[in-house]
């Protein structure tokens, strides 16, 4: 199993903004498109305004066509542009992470 690791930091006393909108607009389509939702998370020690979700993917081929589908649904166009007016992220990063054969999401089936 893949696993998508992205991380959003958003403006300081903005991440409810941030959650508000990726919940109502956002999370619909990619739970319709990308499926496999590990985790959905907020700082509280360390690094703070940072917002982490993880998602499942049997591969980085499958998660290439999954948001290949979620790019092509017009609501995708209008969850980026809500975002760009909110104004309310800092930084974007994302890691792909390989499981090990130990690890509790490796027996994991991709999901459709």
């Amino acid at each position: 199993m893949i696993v998508e690791h992205r991380t959003y930091t958003i403006k300081a006393l903005r991440t409810g903004d941030f959650l508000k909108l990726y919940e109502r607009a956002a999370l619909p389509l990619q739970l319709k498109y990308l499926g496999h939702l590990i985790g959905f998370y907020v700082s509280e020690i360390g690094p703070l305004n940072e917002v982490v979700h993880l998602w499942g993917f049997a591969s980085l081929a499958e998660r290439e066509r999954r948001r290949a589908l979620m790019e092509a649904d017009p609501g995708w166009a209008v969850y980026r542009q809500a975002l760009l007016e909110l104004d309310v992220v800092v930084e974007q990063s994302t890691k792909m992470l390989r499981s090990t054969s130990f690890s509790p999401t490796a027996s994991l089936e991709a999901q459709p």
